[in-house]
């Protein structure tokens, strides 16, 4: 979720999931287990679950909050079943959490990538157990032909809409989460953000052979156009339409 709000937002309430989100702007104020807390932009709220909580805007021009509400069921099976972590302190300044929130909201209002949501809940699991104090680490993943098999995967699918979580364990006989930390130690980066990067380079080679944006984004695999030319753009700095005149003026960006 991400929403602005202005004065008061919501009531007391509760909910089954946790909250994390990301001040984006304004002062956000609420009230949580008998203390007021503020969050200034940049800062890090964590809600646990069954948690009362309320929310209002703290400065006349309102706030903006980017939000998860990941199930405790999707954090403890990233844990191995382990217990919930508590976050006792609600406004934390923590960098890595700060860092997937905004990968989740990537493609915002798109809905997440399936692929994307392994990395994104491991991620957040070993944030919140880090961030409640637990001392277990994570187990060393050896598994390295997982690993090659599951890079194969996605580099034959550059060009499909398709992959998914399940099918990268189905065919690793790894679980996702599993999966999804060992790539990352191994590769550097995420399933998804792997796939996204072979993808661009598809596209990079669509551009230089003289196709239309439109048709070297169905070529690389993207939803549209427009869905390339965000991911493009954050990953080289410029728009795909800015490297196609670029190439035409004879410079290499």
């Amino acid at each position: 979720m991400r929403a602005g709000f202005s004065g008061h937002a919501y009531d007391r309430h509760r909910h089954e999931t946790y909250a994390i989100g990301v001040t984006e702007a304004g002062l956000q104020c609420f009230h949580y287990r008998g203390a007021a807390q503020a969050s200034a932009p940049g800062r890090v709220i964590v809600i646990h679950p069954d948690e009362a909580h309320d929310g209002h805007a703290g400065a006349p021009g309102g706030l903006l909050i980017a939000c998860s509400m990941p199930t405790p069921a999707l954090i403890n099976a990233a844990l191995g079943g382990r217990n919930l972590p508590f976050v006792s302190d609600p406004v934390v300044d923590d960098p890595t959490l700060g860092r997937v929130i905004a990968e989740a909201f990537a493609d915002f209002p798109e809905p997440i990538e399936d692929l994307a949501i392994p990395s994104i809940i491991a991620t957040l699991a070993d944030a919140l157990s880090h961030r409640a104090g637990s001392r277990q680490k994570t187990a060393r993943f050896g598994n390295h032909n997982a690993l090659a098999a599951a890079r194969q995967l996605l580099l034959e699918a550059v060009s499909d809409h398709h992959i998914g979580a399940a099918a990268l364990e189905a065919e690793t006989g790894v679980d996702r989460f599993t999966l999804a930390r060992g790539f990352r130690t191994r590769f550097g980066t995420s399933p998804h953000r792997y796939l996204t990067g072979r993808r661009l380079e598809r596209v990079k080679a669509e551009i230089v052979r003289g196709a239309p944006l439109a048709e070297a984004a169905v070529a690389a695999g993207f939803a549209d156009q427009s869905h390339m030319t965000r991911h493009f753009k954050s990953r080289f700095g410029l728009t795909p339409g800015r490297y196609a005149v670029l190439l035409r003026r004879g410079v290499n960006p």
